[in-house]
C-alpha cells in the first residue's frame, strides 16, 4: 500500500501555554510556575501542557486552567501560535498560548501550591524559559486593546467593586494613572455597571459605593447598536 500524504511529513507535539492574569491589591499579576521537570527544571514559566490525541487545542487550554486554578468556564481568548525551531531545548514544540482572566479570590490556592504556581505582579516578572516572555507581552497587548472596546476587566474583579477598585484595575492594565474625573464620567455612562445599594465598609474608611457588572444589560446594548 503506498504511503499516505501525511505519512510523508514529520510530526511535532503540539502545546497550550496560559498566561493567567489576575488583579490583587491594585496590581496586575500572573500566574507562574517553576518547572518541576527537565530540561530547565527550578526555572520559571507560564503553566501549559500537551494536546492529547482526542483533545481541541482550546480543550487543552480549558483543562490545563481548570488544573492549575479549580475554575470552569474563565474568560479565555486565543493569543496566537509561537513555533520557533528551537524554542523548548526538550523537543520540537509548537505551543498555541491563551490569556484568561480570574477574580484571585475564587482560585484555589491548593491547587497553585500543588502545582508550584505563584502569582507575580506584572512588572516584577523574574526572567522566563523559552519564548514566554514574548507570549505574556502578547497577551498583554491584546489584552490593553481589547479593554478599550469590551469589558471584559471584569472577570478580574469580584462581583461587587468600587469604582476606586475598578480605576485600579484599568490603570494596572494600561500601565499609566488615569484623570478620576474624566475616568468616572465615562464609567457614568456605560449603563452596564451599575450602582448598588451596598457600601464598601472593609476597604473605605467613607464607605464608598458597591458596583457591578450587569451583563444582560451589556448584551441589550450591543443589541440595540447593532
Amino acid at each position: 500500500m503506498a504511503p499516505s500524504f501525511y505519512g510523508q511529513y514529520p510530526k511535532f507535539h503540539v502545546a497550550v501555554d496560559c498566561i493567567i492574569f489576575g488583579f490583587e491589591a491594585g496590581k496586575l499579576k500572573v500566574l507562574l510556575q517553576q518547572r518541576p521537570f527537565e530540561p530547565r527544571q527550578g526555572e520559571w514559566s507560564l503553566m501549559g501542557g500537551f494536546v492529547k490525541r482526542n483533545e481541541d487545542v482550546d480543550a487543552a487550554a480549558e483543562r490545563v486552567l481548570n488544573q492549575l486554578t479549580g475554575l470552569h468556564n474563565i474568560y479565555m481568548k486565543q493569543v496566537g501560535a509561537f513555533g520557533s525551531v528551537n524554542r523548548d531545548s526538550g523537543d520540537r514544540v509548537i505551543s498555541v498560548a491563551y490569556f484568561a482572566l480570574v477574580d484571585i479570590a475564587k482560585v484555589n490556592h491548593d491547587l497553585n501550591h500543588q502545582h508550584s504556581a505563584y502569582w507575580e505582579d506584572i512588572d516584577e516578572l523574574p526572567p522566563l524559559l523559552f519564548d514566554h516572555k514574548e507570549m505574556v507581552e502578547k497577551a498583554l497587548y491584546r489584552l490593553r486593546t481589547m479593554l478599550h472596546s469590551r469589558p471584559i476587566g471584569f472577570s478580574l474583579l469580584p462581583p461587587l467593586f468600587t469604582l476606586s477598585q475598578l480605576q485600579q484595575l484599568y490603570e494596572a492594565i494600561l500601565g499609566q494613572k488615569l484623570d478620576k474625573r474624566n475616568f468616572r464620567k465615562r464609567i457614568g455612562d456605560m449603563k452596564f455597571v451599575e450602582k448598588t445599594d451596598l457600601i464598601d465598609k472593609v476597604n473605605s474608611k467613607r464607605g464608598a459605593a458597591l458596583y457591578q457588572f450587569n451583563k444582560e444589560v451589556y448584551e441589550e446594548s450591543k443589541l440595540f447598536k447593532l
